[in-house]
């Protein structure tokens, strides 16, 4: 049974979190169809416990009280994400790989090595811009195409290798096609010599992590592309789930 004053406060965090983190009380109640009053209510409790912070110009903004908790839920993540990365381990025999987009930033969060001597490895907590990278790729793919747009004119999408895409028309294709087929690649675009393959993980409607295995060019390519990217959006939904478990089993099926 669920406690209604939780929800509505619930709702005015993820209202200011659609709103990019900062809201006016217009915008919060269009979005939650809350009352002002009500609204009013439920911020002055947000504000005293430092969830909420009032701006200067007398809107609202997510408060640092949500980044320890926020530092908390990513570990966690991480510790949950090891069967499933296990599970792309075993399907692909390459390392599998967790990773979330932080600001302008994908970010690796949890990984699970494959056994083979030759192996592929990015250090937790590593910081990658997101145009290079199949799990960038997807995590942007997931998000409205202004605000990828965004994210790339402020990162200026640099060469990384002479495969990196740059050109901002032919990316913007490049995450049509990632939302058409429900993965991505990196084909040496971050480093020569290294293949990746990424999916989505679904928190319902939303992408809220990506989930990749990578290895040396010639292993990848001599995997199935198709069963391997099918075999990994089952995992991925799996993980999705956990994440969001009264999410129906159909998460993540996009």
């Amino acid at each position: 049974m669920s406690v209604q004053s939780v929800e509505r406060a619930l709702d005015v965090l993820e209202a200011l979190a659609e709103h990019g983190g900062e809201a006016g009380l217009s915008e919060i109640a269009a979005r939650t169809g809350l009352p002002y009053g009500t609204i009013h209510r439920l911020l002055r409790t947000l504000l005293a416990r430092g969830y909420v912070r009032q701006e200067s110009d007398k809107r609202y903004a997510l408060g640092g009280g949500l980044v320890r908790l926020g530092g908390i839920a990513e570990g966690m993540v991480g510790v949950w994400a090891q069967p499933y990365l296990t599970k792309m381990v075993e399907l692909s025999g390459e390392t599998a790989n967790l990773a979330v987009l932080e600001g302008d930033f994908v970010v690796y969060v949890a990984q699970v090595l494959s056994p083979r001597r030759l192996r592929m490895f990015a250090e937790v907590g590593r910081r990658v811009l997101p145009h290079s990278t199949a799990v960038g790729k997807v995590l942007l793919a997931g998000r409205p195409a202004a605000e990828a747009v965004a994210v790339f004119e402020r990162t200026g999408m640099p060469r990384r290798t002479p495969n990196t895409i740059t050109d901002m028309t032919a990316m913007l294709a490049e995450l049509d096609r990632v939302r058409a087929r429900g993965h991505a690649m990196d084909l040496g675009e971050e480093e020569l010599g290294v293949h990746c393959l990424a999916v989505p993980v679904w928190d319902g409607d939303r992408v809220v992590a990506a989930m990749s295995v990578s290895g040396p060019a010639e292993r990848i390519d001599a995997l199935d592309r198709d069963d391997l990217a099918e075999g990994m959006r089952k995992i991925a939904v799996g993980f999705g789930n956990e994440l969001s478990p009264a999410a129906g089993p159909d998460v993540g099926a996009r």
